[in-house]
């Protein structure tokens, strides 16, 4: 494998800072908000139970957030797509 010594290790993964306070670091223009308020589920069943469908999709309550947007999203490109064929 050639490789070129100015590129670096593109294999080396990047680390974000693991931070999340108020304050403008250097070389940023927004601050950063504090997280959202996050408690742990069991199961996907739970945590829409206790946090709703919504909640869970769109305030990130819980870990299944990722999961129920994207149960959201099919839900909305479905119903965006009878609508298309309907009135097209």
């Amino acid at each position: 494998m050639l490789r070129c010594e100015w590129l670096g290790n593109r294999y080396d993964p990047h680390h974000p800072p693991s931070t999340m306070s108020g304050e403008v670091r250097e070389g940023e223009r927004i601050p950063r908000r504090e997280p959202p308020q996050f408690e742990e589920a069991n199961s996907l069943l739970e945590a829409i139970q206790r946090d709703g469908f919504f909640g869970t999709a769109l305030d990130d309550k819980n870990q299944y957030g990722p999961i129920t947007m994207m149960i959201l999203l099919l839900i909305v490109a479905t119903i965006t797509g009878i609508a298309i064929s309907f009135f097209g």
